[in-house]
């Protein structure tokens, strides 16, 4: 599927709520399986890697019901009662369902195979299969488990204190799960704080963990209860929408119950330094683990930014439409050592940077670190997706911002993340064309 998208010319209207958070939407699930209980969540992301994920834990025995695609009701089995799977596991395009499987199934005593799509078999997988051997486990792949299809066997875990070089809410979420099976302390250092969202449901499902500073720490043992709640909207997935309110003059759009936890707020502090205006919050923590906010955007002039490494773990999902945000700013924006954006569904920094350019775009790669240079006026072309959900939304509000017609192929991997994409470009007046 291919979309053909002109320069909008009228001011985007309307109030909108979000599919539920895809991180949240895996926890979710993950949580609820492993508590012990019935747990029952509603708007749940119908997305591809969030329904891997159910899947998965089917396969493991785990009985899932629903009565919509967005509300579950799932009978947990608590941490010991997992089923060996029947065939291999295929976790299609989900980095974020492999990696926490692993974790999980690092302290169960079966074999299995864990798999997905030519892009997931690609992307490393040692940042977490190291970890795990060092707790006990045993897990085979090619370049010594580094890429799936990945063969593990669980067993009797050991706690270790694991210092991570790179921060990373995937890594740290599947030490941290394989913690609760291990004998002992376990304990998980980062450089910079990643994304909390696993602390969150340990402690809201009854875990207890230890927070100091950078590191978490968990011990072995522990019992999770069942429990419900309404998934918070998809901060990652408003961002396109939050740029194109910031891009478009005379827009005036509403955000409802978007998830507003700290550390995912990198967008929100991007935006303000660029002098995006946003309207007075209003806050809630009636989400399950998580805090909510409703906000609304208006358009003013844009200045240019400046990403250092650091603030990167708060908003790698968003460095995709940033770059695009960068092309419409005044002066020079750099994203630095953004080398993680290398080993997502695809290259970040090459989709955006080739595909830009192909727009007319100052946009330069230098090493890892991103330069655009702005304001450009940039000009309709045909681009490419390439498989990526996060490179061809971002393309589509660039499309948005150029003059004459674009087209951006090959978006099917827009259900990824964000299925109903297209029914909110509707519901503000963006004109489109599928073909």
């Amino acid at each position: 599927m291919d979309v053909k998208i002109k320069k909008t010319d009228h001011g985007l209207l309307g109030k909108l709520s979000f599919p539920g958070d895809k991180s949240l939407s895996h926890r979710a699930i993950i949580f609820g399986s492993l508590a012990e209980g019935e747990s029952h969540f509603t708007n749940v992301l119908a997305g591809e890697d969030c329904v891997c994920t159910r899947k998965a834990f089917e396969k493991l025995g785990v009985e899932i019901r629903a009565s919509s695609p967005t509300e579950l009701y799932i009978k947990g089995k608590g941490l010991h009662a997992l089923q060996a799977p029947r065939e291999d596991i295929d976790l299609g395009n989900s980095g974020t369902s492999i990696r926490l499987l692993m974790g999980i199934l690092a302290g169960n005593p079966f074999e299995a195979t864990l798999t997905g799509d030519l892009s997931l078999c690609s992307r490393p997988m040692r940042r977490v299969t190291d970890y795990l051997k060092q707790m006990g486990a045993t897990l085979e792949g090619r370049d010594d488990a580094n890429f799936a299809p990945i063969r593990m066997k669980g067993g009797k875990l050991r706690g270790i204190e694991a210092e991570l070089p790179i921060s990373s809410a995937q890594v740290k979420s599947a030490i941290l799960l394989a913690g609760l099976y291990a004998e002992g302390q376990t304990s998980v250092t980062e450089p910079v704080r990643s994304r909390d969202h696993t602390e969150r449901f340990l402690k809201y499902f009854g875990g207890s963990i230890e927070e100091n500073g950078l590191t978490v720490s968990i011990k072995g043992g522990q019992k999770l209860k069942a429990k419900s709640f309404e998934i918070a909207g998809d901060i990652s997935s408003a961002a396109f929408f939050m740029a194109m309110a910031a891009l478009v003059k005379g827009s005036a759009i509403s955000f409802k119950e978007v998830l507003w936890n700290p550390t995912r707020l990198g967008i929100v502090e991007v935006m303000k330094r660029m002098g995006a205006h946003f309207d007075e919050l209003k806050l809630s923590d009636t989400k399950g683990p998580e805090v909510i906010s409703d906000f609304s955007i208006q358009p003013r002039p844009l200045n240019a930014f400046e990403i250092k490494r650091e603030e990167l773990p708060s908003l790698i999902d968003e460095v995709p439409i940033l770059t695009v945000l960068a092309t419409q700013a005044k002066g020079k924006s750099i994203i630095y050592e953004a080398d993680e954006l290398r080993v997502k569904e695809t290259d970040r920094i090459h989709s955006m940077v080739s595909q830009l350019s192909k727009m007319g775009a100052r946009i330069e790669a230098k090493g890892n670190t991103i330069v655009v240079e702005g304001p450009t006026a940039l000009h309709g072309a045909k681009v490419d997706s390439l498989k990526d959900h996060r490179t061809a939304m971002s393309l589509i509000v660039a499309g948005m911002m150029a003059d004459g017609e674009t087209m951006v192929r090959d978006l099917e991997c827009i259900n990824t993340s964000f299925p109903n994409f297209f029914e909110l470009l509707k519901k503000v007046k963006v004109g489109y064309e599928l073909c």
